[in-house]
């Protein structure tokens, strides 16, 4: 009799902690609208914040960059304030799945892995992945990376496309972000990095004439993300989308920040859809 009320206890002392558990782990993040965002008078958008020029805070402790360009032309066709919040690499995703955030403009390269996660626009800029290397040394086949310790931004697409491209043997060093991979390199604590079409500017500022783009991995595509199922968020993104590439908004980014026409975007990508479900 005893070790049946004994069973009974533990079975409900179980439940009770089943139950609780969605609490304690954190519950999906709710739907937010259009509409919704306007009732509140501002749009919380997660950003790089130490990636230009994507994404960065000025000395004066503004958001600025290609991103928060776009990100300030969609609040204004909202009609709402901006409201930035600066993420490392690997923060993206979990801010806007938890809710901290209701939309990522953020450098977010438009991979079908991310795509099981957070559901993307259309592609509103163009990135290409690479390998910058010593300017010196010779290197033209990805076999040539295996002679150098190289730094990336842990989980992002240059991390992915070296850990592929690399032959196994090579020593490759994470670090939390973009900034610390380029300070890395330019400290000498890493021979090369993989990086984007953009890292070249800051390095060149560091250490001038000394490294380069060596190879080039992949041409991606960037785009807004949303969480899973937003239907209407997502089409005012892609709408908002849609008519910056058609009255030139878009092309007085690239002018900007680019200085190159913009590119000629895909109407569709394996893996990915453009369209909440």
């Amino acid at each position: 009799m005893m070790k049946s009320k004994t069973t009974r206890r533990s079975l409900l002392i179980a439940g009770t902690v089943a139950l609780a558990m969605p609490a304690l782990l954190g519950s999906p993040a709710q739907a937010v609208t259009p509409a919704e965002i306007k009732a509140k008078g501002k749009i919380v958008v997660g950003i790089q914040g130490d990636n230009p020029p994507w994404g960065f805070v000025t000395s004066a402790g503004k958001q600025d960059g290609l991103d928060a360009d776009i990100a300030t032309l969609f609040a204004k066709e909202l009609g709402v304030q901006v409201e930035f919040v600066p993420l490392e690499v690997n923060n993206r995703i979990p801010a806007l799945t938890t809710g901290r955030v209701d939309v990522l403009f953020a450098t977010m390269a438009m991979l079908p892995e991310r795509a099981k996660a957070v559901q993307f626009s259309k592609p509103y800029v163009a990135n290409t992945i690479v390998f910058i290397g010593p300017k010196k040394d010779k290197i033209t086949t990805n076999e040539d990376m295996g002679r150098y310790t190289i730094g990336v931004a842990k989980g992002a697409a240059q991390d992915t496309q070296v850990t592929k491209n690399a032959p196994a043997s090579t020593t490759i060093r994470r670090y939390d972000g973009d900034a610390p991979s380029i300070q890395a390199l330019v400290s000498g604590q890493v021979q090369a990095i993989g990086g984007n079409i953009f890292y070249m500017q800051r390095i060149e500022q560091a250490r001038p004439g000394e490294f380069e783009n060596k190879l080039e991995f992949q041409n991606l595509y960037n785009g807004a993300c949303t969480r899973l199922g937003e239907k209407e968020i997502n089409a005012a993104i892609n709408t908002f989308i849609d008519k910056i590439k058609a009255n030139g908004e878009l092309q007085k980014v690239y002018d900007k920040w680019m200085k190159v026409p913009v590119h000629k975007f895909p109407d569709s990508l394996e893996g990915i859809t453009f369209t909440a479900s």
